[in-house]
């Protein structure tokens, strides 16, 4: 039993060094082992992102005039931090509203990060940047002209914040443990708990010429965790075997930040657009510029090859799964 019990030790951990393939000498291509996983990149959407890509479709349809909207500062106000220094909840949820907002088809214009069109536009003041090669080498080119009202203005802007997150709203457990009395009999010890936590967010939906807060919404989301575990102690001769094997889960939470962040633009989108509720919804276009992945400005009239719900299909562009890329590629 004792030399079973090691070949098959000596077994696993040969298995595992050998599923590593890590060495010190790099491979042909330069790289000292290969990354695990082929996952494709997919679409960050949420049960909300669907009502999104319908309120895009129904201001196609009806000719809507959607006002132009900026995103300013969501910020995280629950000061909560990891044991490291790193803070537990994203710090980008100004970034996923953009995101929901280009979903829902809203014209928008940057207001979270000018630090480019500020330094070009000092470049342009200082009529140091062309947008033209010059005639020649060494000779100057036209330098870009600084036109009056060429930056167009938003008519709303969103701000708001993170503003709670808290643990352990309710939790429950169980832990059993049983054997016989001898030692040797061995014992088993099943366990598993669940628990509840929420994270909140508060926006509001300004006019900018007013500063008048024309919309505000405050919305939570209950987060779910589980965690079950089954062990096995026992005594064989002069030998013992533990083991133990658990899974656990955790909704994630920043995706439920994220789902906050669309049920909010849901929200004040609809308000915007005039939509009485998610009745209006139809069809999807098929052909529209915007989808699961955000939306777009169009530079070609290629809408049949590209466009919302291409950007969405996960094989798309895959070298290994997209077979106008891989003609090997079989599904």
């Amino acid at each position: 039993m004792a030399r079973a019990t090691s070949a098959l030790l000596i077994s696993a951990i040969g298995a595992l060094a050998l599923s590593g393939c890590a060495t010190p000498i790099a491979s042909r291509q330069g790289a000292y082992a290969r990354p695990i996983g082929d996952a494709p990149v997919i679409s960050n959407d949420t049960p909300y992102s669907k009502a999104l890509i319908c309120l895009a479709s129904y201001a196609r349809m009806y000719h809507v005039k959607a006002p132009r909207l900026a995103v300013g500062r969501i910020a995280d106000y629950t000061g909560k931090a990891e044991d490291n220094g790193g803070r537990l909840i994203t710090q980008g949820a100004s970034l996923m509203a953009i995101s929901a907002l280009a979903k829902a088809g809203v014209p928008l214009v940057e207001r979270y990060d000018t630090s480019v069109s500020e330094l070009e536009l000092k470049y342009a003041n200082n009529k140091l940047i062309a947008d033209a090669p010059p005639p020649a080498p060494g000779a100057g080119a036209p330098y870009r002209k600084i036109l009056s009202g060429q930056i167009p203005g938003s008519d709303f802007y969103v701000v708001g914040g993170i503003t709670e997150l808290n643990y352990n709203i309710r939790s429950t457990g169980l832990d059993v443990a049983g054997g016989k009395q001898v030692a040797t009999k061995g014992t088993g010890q099943i366990t598993g708990s669940l628990y509840v936590m929420n994270v909140a967010v508060d926006l509001r939906l300004v006019e900018t010429k007013t500063q008048e807060v024309v919309d505000v919404v405050s919305y939570q989301k209950q987060i779910i965790g589980r965690q079950v575990g089954l062990g096995l102690f026992k005594f064989f001769g002069s030998n013992v075997i533990d083991a133990s094997a658990g899974e656990g889960a955790l909704e994630p939470m920043q995706l439920a930040v994220r789902s906050l962040i669309e049920r909010g633009m849901v929200e004040m989108v609809a308000n915007l657009y005039g939509a009485p509720g998610p009745r209006s919804c139809m069809a999807e276009d098929p052909l529209g510029t915007t989808g699961p992945t955000g939306g777009y400005v169009p530079a070609y009239n290629n809408l049949d090859q590209n466009n919302g719900q291409t950007r969405s299909d996960p094989s798309r562009w895959d070298s290994a799964r997209d077979p106008g890329l891989n003609p090997h590629t079989r599904y």
